[in-house]
């Protein structure tokens, strides 16, 4: 406990200057739909200039204290030592929830959607004592009373005139707190936060309302004529009309909408000469609906910007290009689906459905699961689609009443969705995830055709992991898992538990050895590299939808603010480098588990399992060479090229080509690191250790990424002299009437592209060729035809 306080005290100090508050304060920023995406320091979220002309959107509180037995309401007058708004009349506090603090002062959409927003009352709780001097326990954090929330800015014009520097553009959460009486109330104003305070009644506000020589804040002017007093703008009686209808009933309480609001045209203008923000139709569009398709995907998967490199810097990737054209429409992943087999033995209509639902509720793995045999396919679709369901159930935040209730449900999954052919659960998750639970049916159709030694893996596998993620739910993981031991065990539930499901089904497919469904702690690793890939590069995803996993025994090395939001978003050079030497040490972390990701691929014989296996992996390790000090990982979501996946999918057909992509990528993140550190930009706390991981990742492939390299280098060579030949040819037969040396060399450019282009669509299979020569030797791949017939 005494631990905690020191850290309180390090990250917020009541006897700071104002100019203090300003730099060191952590604010929360916010997306337009209330949801947090970072952090700023409050004086950046207050500056109005012409980078930003209404500042950074962040959180706020409003705090409207009454006495009950008088209705009167404590307003204050802020100071005028306060850098924004001074000098103006106010309700009785308002400030902003911070980052950092303990206790936690961040509230998540399922804290406003039942009202609770314990942070937000943590923060007032915290700022009524040290601008009142109200002690804390005095006002107990369940006494206030959360109304809703409004969307509004203002420049502070009044103060600084037309062209202000300084403004207000905030989410403000409106609470009410009453006392019995005020005589029982300690109030001591902090003369640099406060100059003076006063009780008023509703007839008394409205006279100092009328009164010129008074200034008022705009946020409350706002809040008073719109819902406090009745007949206001709202209509109907007002919060302040029935204090106790206000407080004991729910009346007036509206969680969902976040009601907009541009500022009086006094309050326009600023540094960034900003002018009306909400028009009628504005209002419609981000009223109280959510940033981002929700309808597409759960959680805070498209609310955050993804990071692409532009059309133009794709195209002049010409190998990839030439791949893409190769995987999309020469020599594509062929889908087994369409098998005798397979339709002998499931529904038509039920399967269909089951291939197409995966397709949607899948970002990758569609492609590289209907690639594989026909005697395993439909065993794997139905485990993936199973654990899906299953992850919806975990991911929805909103949906059940109470934990206990989403922890019964996840802990009978086995027992009721995969025994009772009509099992459903209505209205659980979003868009096509929800449609995976409500026609649930249909997949327990095509489940219940599997091969009994099937079905046992996949119902144990699903125990195994909601008993995980039960373990998970009580959990705040808003702030990301406590160790690193508690970050890979949760890897081991959600994606360790996978890869050894998988192994498995391999194994009793008879396409692979017995063995294999042994190998529980390569299977296990191979899970948590790919898992611990999408964590690193979803951090600002996660961290927005208030589930995170960055390891706090990690993280909380380099947050000055000791919050996880530091990172995202940075404002300053500090919170850049810190973040990034967090994101170096994750990426670390992972790159250890290549070595058994590739111990794991050289066990396989079938050469289907072996790229379905084999695709993710390099997706993973190039994934995590896109990542390793990179900043964008902390302002949206960092992707490979769609070109780079063609190009690795490709090259995914034997162990020669994947040992080729790991050596590759490894020897890229060496480059980067050693860039850093020769120019001395950047200090790395984990450079060595990195190094050392990616030498290793070297040192195992090198053997077969020489000949791949061997092979690519005799293939370009060939590519390249037939097209200089194919073009030096066309340009002997094209006769040019007055020998225009311009025109011979557009023809020479055009010709020379275009052959380069023709030929290079038979660079992969001549790879393939070679590599099936050298295969034929030294590897034991066989097709999933070979190794039945062998039987």
């Amino acid at each position: 406990m005494a631990e905690k306080e020191s850290t309180k005290q390090q990250q917020w100090d009541s006897t700071m200057s104002q100019s203090q508050f300003m730099e060191r304060d952590t604010v929360l920023v916010l997306s337009n739909s209330d949801i947090v995406t970072g952090s700023a320091s409050k004086k950046s979220s207050h500056v109005f200039d012409a980078a930003q002309p209404r500042g950074i959107l962040h959180r706020a509180f409003s705090v409207f204290l009454f006495d009950s037995s008088t209705s009167e309401l404590l307003l204050q007058k802020r100071a005028s030592t306060k850098i924004t708004f001074p000098n103006v009349w106010t309700n009785t506090c308002c400030s902003h929830p911070l980052h950092g603090m303990e206790p936690g002062e961040v509230d998540g959409p399922e804290d406003v959607k039942e009202g609770s927003v314990v942070g937000v009352k943590n923060a007032a709780v915290r700022k009524l004592e040290h601008e009142l001097g109200i002690p804390v326990g005095e006002l107990k954090v369940e006494e206030f009373k959360f109304l809703t929330r409004l969307h509004y800015w203002a420049a502070d014009t009044v103060t600084h005139g037309k062209k202000s520097p300084w403004g207000e553009h905030e989410i403000d959460y409106v609470l009410f707190i009453t006392i019995p009486s005020k005589d029982g109330l300690t109030l001591k104003p902090h003369p640099d936060e406060v100059d003076d305070v006063k009780w008023v009644t509703q007839s008394k506000l409205l006279e100092m309302f009328d009164d010129t020589n008074l200034l008022f804040s705009p946020w409350f002017r706002l809040i008073t004529k719109k819902w406090m007093i009745g007949n206001g703008e709202a209509g109907g009686g007002g919060w302040w009309d029935d204090l106790d209808r206000t407080m004991k009933t729910n009346d007036f309480c509206d969680y969902g909408t976040i009601h907009r609001f541009d500022p009086p045209s006094e309050h326009m203008g600023g540094g960034g000469d900003a002018g009306p923000m909400f028009d009628e139709e504005e209002k419609k569009e981000v009223g109280n609906v959510t940033v981002g398709d929700s309808s597409k995907k759960q959680g805070a998967y498209g609310k955050v910007k993804t990071h692409k490199e532009s059309k133009l810097k794709q195209i002049l990737h010409l190998d990839e290009v030439w791949s893409a054209i190769t995987l999309l429409y020469l020599q594509p992943l062929e889908s087994n689906l369409s098998s005798e087999a397979i339709k002998k033995t499931f529904d038509p209509s039920d399967l269909a459905f089951c291939d197409d639902i995966l397709c949607k509720v899948s970002r990758s793995f569609a492609a590289v699961i209907r690639q594989l045999p026909s005697q395993m396919l439909v065993d794997v679709l139905i485990f993936y689609l199973v654990l899906r369901a299953l992850d919806t159930i975990e991911d929805d935040m909103t949906f059940f009443e109470t934990n206990e209730e989403k922890v019964k449900i996840l802990l009978s999954f086995h027992k009721t969705a995969l025994i009772d052919p009509k099992w459903t659960l209505m209205g659980c998750g979003e868009g096509d995830e929800r449609r995976l639970l409500e026609e649930f049916p249909k997949c327990h159709s095509v489940y219940a055709a599997l091969p009994e030694a099937s079905r046992r893996v996949i119902s144990d596998i699903t125990l195994r992991m909601a008993t995980g993620m039960a373990e998970f739910v009580d959990k705040d993981l808003g702030q990301g898992t406590i160790d690193v031991s508690q970050y890979n065990r949760y890897c081991h539930f959600v994606a360790g538990l996978v890869g050894e499901g998988l192994s498995r089904l391999f194994s009793v497919s008879g396409l692979e050895q017995p063995s294999l469904a042994g190998e529980l702690h390569l299977s296990d690793q191979m899970g948590l590299f790919l898992q611990k890939t999408n964590i690193i590069r979803d951090y600002l995803e996660d961290y927005v939808d208030g589930r995170a996993f960055w390891p706090q025994s990690v993280w909380k090395k380099y947050s000055a603010s000791g919050d996880l939001g530091y990172f995202a978003n940075p404002t300053t050079q500090e919170s850049k480098t810190a973040g990034l030497n967090c994101l170096n040490e994750l990426v670390t972390d992972a790159l250890e588990l290549a070595p058994d990701c590739l111990s794991y691929l050289s066990k396989l014989r079938c050469a289907e399992v072996f790229r379905f296996c084999a695709i993710p992996q390099v997706m993973a390790i190039a994934t995590l060479e896109k990542c390793y000090h990179n900043g964008d990982v902390f302002t949206g979501v960092v992707k490979i090229r769609k070109g780079m996946s063609c190009q690795l999918i490709n090259d995914t057909t034997d162990i020669f080509g994947v040992h080729g992509i790991f050596n590759r990528f490894a020897s890229s993140i060496i480059d980067k690191a050693n860039k850093m550190r020769h120019k001395g930009e950047h200090n790395d706390p984990s450079y060595e250790r990195t190094i050392k991981a990616c030498r290793t990742i070297i040192e195992l492939t090198e053997f077969e990424a020489k000949k791949a390299a061997n092979h690519a280098s005799l293939v370009n060579g060939t590519v390249i002299a037939a097209s200089c030949a194919a073009a030096v040819a066309s340009c002997f037969a094209i006769k040019s009437p007055n020998n225009n040396s311009l025109a011979i060399t557009t023809t020479t450019a055009t010709a020379t592209m275009a052959s380069f282009g023709i030929l290079s669509f038979f660079k992969t299979g001549f790879m393939n060729y070679l590599g099936k020569r050298t295969a034929s030797s030294s590897s034991l791949l066989l097709p999933a035809a070979k190794i039945c017939k062998k039987k």
